[in-house]
């Protein structure tokens, strides 16, 4: 964490941990807080491999975007995109796809903040603070619907966001809504941390976050994660731990995938 707190938004609560700032605190980051580092030191006590799993989603999200752009994908769409890193959603795509378009969604203040700053100047590439339950605002939204052309394919990505949406708050007829709102042939890239493996240390974990913050994570099964591709045609090898998702080499598939506690999976429109 630097000294320098002048990027900090107003209101923001510096001594309450924050999801996005744990990820970023996993990821080598600078914009994290002693309440982040706190909890994120919590859970690793708990799942040692916490932060390569952090690592590994981050990996899984390049080869995602590099596939879907690969396979003609020009637009993206990218809710709960959290704190700025290294291997950005726009950067990759551009690379990819020169041109290709991006927009970033997140509620929490100092990610949009960061991302403001990271695309000042950028005109493929826009932010908004916005809260996925709602995902009709997200969709009307004049920055989505000034670079997103929803007659033509989209990258929609939600990656290691739906584990923060309640039941209660059907997080099923969220993904709905948005896949209704994409063409056929769009893809749905998504990850999601699990308690499939070993249910009583992932739930301890469970625990040790939701103590510490505002908003609660909800481990899910393989059933459950399924559910969020209805509509979808899931691209091989399916909804697998994350380092089996297409990775770059062999060497980087571990012996026991499900260290990363989150199963990934990219579908395609039908």
């Amino acid at each position: 964490m630097t000294d320098d707190l002048s990027w900090v938004p107003p209101g923001v609560d510096t001594k309450r941990a924050n999801v996005a700032r744990v990820y970023d605190y996993w990821l080598g980051g600078t914009h994290n807080f002693l309440a982040d580092q706190d909890l994120a030191r919590s859970i690793a006590a708990v799942v040692p491999a916490a932060r390569e799993a952090a690592r590994d989603n981050r990996a899984f999200l390049g080869r995602a975007v590099r596939f879907l752009a690969g396979n003609g994908i020009r637009q993206f769409l990218d809710i709960g995109s959290g704190i700025p890193t290294e291997g950005n959603v726009h950067e990759i795509a551009s690379q990819a796809s020169p041109g290709a378009r991006v927009v970033y969604a997140d509620n929490d203040q100092v990610a949009v903040a960061h991302s403001r700053a990271i695309l000042t100047g950028s005109s493929d590439a826009a932010v908004i603070e916005a809260d996925l339950r709602k995902p009709r605002e997200i969709l009307s939204s004049a920055a989505v619907r000034g670079l997103i052309d929803f007659t033509q394919p989209t990258g929609l990505l939600l990656n290691m966001v739906l584990h923060f949406i309640d039941d209660a708050d059907d997080p099923w007829q969220i993904v709905a809504t948005l896949r209704d709102a994409i063409a056929p042939g769009s893809y749905l890239v998504l990850g999601h941390l699990t308690d499939e493996n070993m249910p009583k240390v992932a739930h301890a974990a469970e625990k040790v976050y939701n103590r510490s913050v505002t908003t609660n994570i909800h481990l899910r099964s393989r059933a459950d994660i399924l559910c969020f591709f209805d509509g979808f045609d899931l691209v091989d090898p399916g909804l697998v731990y994350i380092p089996h998702w297409r990775p770059d080499s062999p060497a980087d598939v571990p012996d026991d995938g499900s260290r990363s506690w989150a199963l990934v999976g990219v579908g395609r429109r039908r």
